[in-house]
């Protein structure tokens, strides 16, 4: 058996990039977390999925979480959280859900490539994750992935890593997240 050399590629990309996220905007981001009334995520195209993922774990942890978007999701209001993942921060419909949040006096956290920009400048909480959009060329060059998708693997991974940290704020394991999980599919 050979090994497949564009997964170790991928693997050591994401490893390099992780050591710039900020481990402090982490904490900061689960500390909005457990002190929100209802938590809200955002996100489209691939982010999007990565954000569905997310809310399906906080489903599990026990928050009261919903998918931007969705039928099912009620109006935002003050004491609630809008979690956007944005690449660029620039996405039309992601910027006018995060306008709405401010002014309900939502608090609003970001992931992204550009902190600087539209969503991240209106931010409580900006985590900074590296890469590169079909939009904007990202520092250093290019990825040795498709335009996005390293952004988009290590939204994922941060997303589970809050995950592991909310699991022992909250003194949860597996067997109680489990029971959450959908038992109609």
């Amino acid at each position: 058996m050979s090994r497949c050399e564009n997964v170790f590629a991928i693997l050591n990309e994401l490893k390099e990039n992780a050591e710039k996220i900020d481990n402090d905007r982490v904490l900061e981001l689960e500390e909005l977390i457990i002190n929100a009334n209802r938590i809200f995520i955002g996100g489209a195209g691939r982010s999007g999925f990565v954000g569905r993922a997310f809310a399906n774990r906080m489903m599990h942890l026990g928050y009261t979480v919903y998918f931007v978007g969705e039928p099912t999701t009620p109006s935002i209001q003050e004491g609630d959280l809008l979690i956007v993942g944005s690449g660029s921060g620039t996405t039309a419909s992601l910027v006018s859900n995060s306008n709405v949040a401010k002014k309900q006096g939502a608090k609003l956290a970001t992931i992204t490539m550009f902190p600087e920009h539209t969503i991240g400048a209106m931010s409580d909480v900006v985590i900074t994750i590296p890469g590169i959009t079909e939009k904007y060329a990202g520092e250093g060059g290019g990825s040795v992935q498709s335009s996005g998708s390293s952004f988009e693997e290590l939204t994922w991974i941060t997303y589970d890593a809050i995950v592991m940290d909310l699991m022992r704020i909250t003194n949860q394991n597996d067997t109680q997240l489990y029971a959450r999980h959908a038992n109609m599919e």
